[in-house]
């Protein structure tokens, strides 16, 4: 192959991976058809003490809040400001917490629950 054709399908290749990087930023939330309230929503979050970001899968944002009794020992789910993990016996560190978890219920019976 000349040095003419590989330089060419070095160039196209090149091309090819620019074209398929991400533009950064908040595209689910530039595209979203409410995008007054994801901002008052966003504003609201930050100013009460959460933290906004992108819950799993990417496709939404949600504000994720640090709960006060994090890491405290716990029987039932009533004990917490957020979920009993069973586990530890201690009380979620963040609110929502995301995914498959054992907690115990508010009866402090041990159960598994998943949240999206």
């Amino acid at each position: 192959m000349s040095a003419f054709l590989r330089g060419m399908l070095f160039v196209l290749c090149l091309f090819t991976l620019v074209a398929c990087q991400e533009d950064g930023g908040d595209e689910a939330e530039s595209a979203s058809i409410f995008p007054g309230l994801i901002t008052q929503e966003r504003e609201k979050c930050i100013k009460d003490g959460g933290r906004w970001g992108a819950a799993p899968g990417n496709a939404t944002f949600t504000c994720f809040k640090n709960l006060t009794d994090a890491n405290k020992p716990c029987a039932r789910e009533s004990e917490c400001q957020g979920l009993c993990l069973a586990r530890s016996r201690t009380c979620a560190p963040v609110k929502p917490l995301f995914g498959c978890h054992e907690v115990l219920a508010s009866n402090g019976t041990r159960q598994t629950r998943c949240f999206q």
